[in-house]
């Protein structure tokens, strides 16, 4: 008998949450702060975005949406709600858990892609070679060898937390990484 309770639990939670549009309204804003602090992080980024400066993004997954305007520095901005978007990007999983699944195997998730070629090219150059640089960031806040020992007890988190879900019986994680992109006409 395969008992899945605790992931099929957790997973109906997620998928009927609703929350306040204050709290996505919030989320967003520091969303797109990270974002940034992410961009300034690494001058070739920001110079990559300005080429596309006033292109809007639409990011989408279940009920979640985000819109993000492309600024002339090379950052992100929330777009208005009336901004017509010039790339789609769609996440095809609904299930949060597989989403994980898929990120915890390095794998980008399933997506749909809409919209403009050269920004969605721009955006996957970004994808491939922009991170985030924990350990950097934490050591400001408590010096080097105590960030890099946290930073190095979370990649061991991580690598035991990846094990365990590959190997979770009856496991629902079966990310298949595809990608679907459609020019715009």
């Amino acid at each position: 008998m395969t008992n899945t309770f605790p992931f099929a639990f957790l997973e109906s939670i997620a998928t009927r949450f609703q929350p306040p549009a204050w709290v996505v309204g919030e989320t967003q804003q520091r969303l797109v702060l990270f974002l940034n602090h992410v961009l300034m992080q690494e001058k070739e980024a920001q110079d990559r975005l300005a080429r596309k400066k006033g292109s809007v993004l639409h990011i989408r997954w279940g009920v979640f949406a985000l819109d993000l305007l492309i600024t002339p520095a090379g950052l992100l901005d929330k777009a208005t709600s009336a901004a017509k978007p010039d790339l789609l990007i769609a996440l095809a999983v609904d299930s949060p858990l597989t989403l994980l699944q898929s990120v915890m195997a390095g794998k980008p998730p399933p997506v749909k892609i809409e919209g403009d070629v050269q920004l969605a090219a721009e955006l996957g150059w970004l994808a491939e070679n922009l991170r985030w640089d924990f350990e950097e960031d934490l050591s400001r806040l408590v010096g080097d060898v105590p960030a890099h020992a946290l930073a190095d007890a979370a990649r061991r988190a991580m690598a035991g937390l990846k094990q365990f879900l590959a190997t979770a019986p009856g496991s629902p994680f079966a990310a298949s990484g595809d990608v679907v992109v459609k020019a715009a006409a």
